[in-house]
């Protein structure tokens, strides 16, 4: 569902990302891991059409990030950390206005909230305004106008950075009950604890380099039960 093929990004004479290949399957959790800087960010830009590649080439549910963007974005959902929504639209009317992007109207949009609705538990932030909701109902609205026209693939970006406890502990549900759903994830972090709970493959990212790709499995017995202590040896080795 996701391949990169040497994918670089070059800004003046700094390669943000340099060489990535990765491919990432239906129903899979892929966690890229790496601290600010290493370039998670922009290879998620690159994916979801934000950002052009200087090189290489990327697929997204078998279309061509830089040949056909659009079919691209028809099959994605995107949610970066710190994403904001409309103060003082309530919740359905911030749903409402994204459906259009996809079409979803009338029938369509009846049918896409109630799916939202029930797989999110968001019932109550739906006649809210946003200024009056919670930061846990503002992220699931936020999920939800990334989610509502059913994306086969989702990728999220330190999508837990700045959530309370409870608002993070939803997220992380989220993202089970979504590939539970057949559905392929995305998942860039530097909190190497989420991706112990909810990877099935992990890549390794390094000043833009993938230095390290692996089943979590694999990657938890290299550093002894624990994913940071895998980084941390895996960096060394190549530094």
């Amino acid at each position: 569902m996701i391949e990169a093929a040497g994918l670089t990004k070059a800004y003046r004479h700094h390669l943000a990302v340099q060489d990535l290949t990765f491919t990432v399957g239906p129903g899979e959790v892929y966690a890229l891991l790496g601290p600010n800087g290493a370039g998670k960010t922009t290879t998620l830009r690159m994916l979801a059409t934000l950002v052009r590649p200087t090189r290489g080439e990327a697929r997204v549910a078998g279309f061509d990030v830089g040949r056909e963007p659009l079919e691209v974005r028809r099959r994605l959902g995107l949610v970066n950390g710190g994403m904001r929504v409309y103060d003082r639209l309530t919740g359905r009317e911030v749903l409402a206005f994204f459906a259009g992007f996809y079409r979803l109207e009338g029938r369509a949009f009846r049918e896409a909230l109630d799916w939202v609705v029930a797989l999110l538990d968001m019932e109550e932030t739906l006649e809210k305004q946003v200024m009056e909701m919670s930061t846990g109902m503002r992220q699931k609205v936020v999920i939800a106008r990334a989610i509502l026209h059913r994306p086969p693939v989702l990728l999220l970006d330190e999508a837990t950075s700045g959530l309370d406890i409870f608002a993070r502990r939803a997220l992380l549900d989220f993202v089970k009950a979504y590939r539970d759903l057949g559905h392929t994830i995305l998942y860039s972090t530097h909190v190497m604890s989420e991706a112990e709970e909810l990877a099935d493959r992990v890549g390794f990212l390094h000043q833009g380099r993938l230095v390290y790709e692996g089943t979590k499995a694999e990657a938890l017995a290299m550093g002894g039960g624990s994913l940071e202590r895998a980084f941390v040896q895996k960096v060394r080795e190549v530094a």
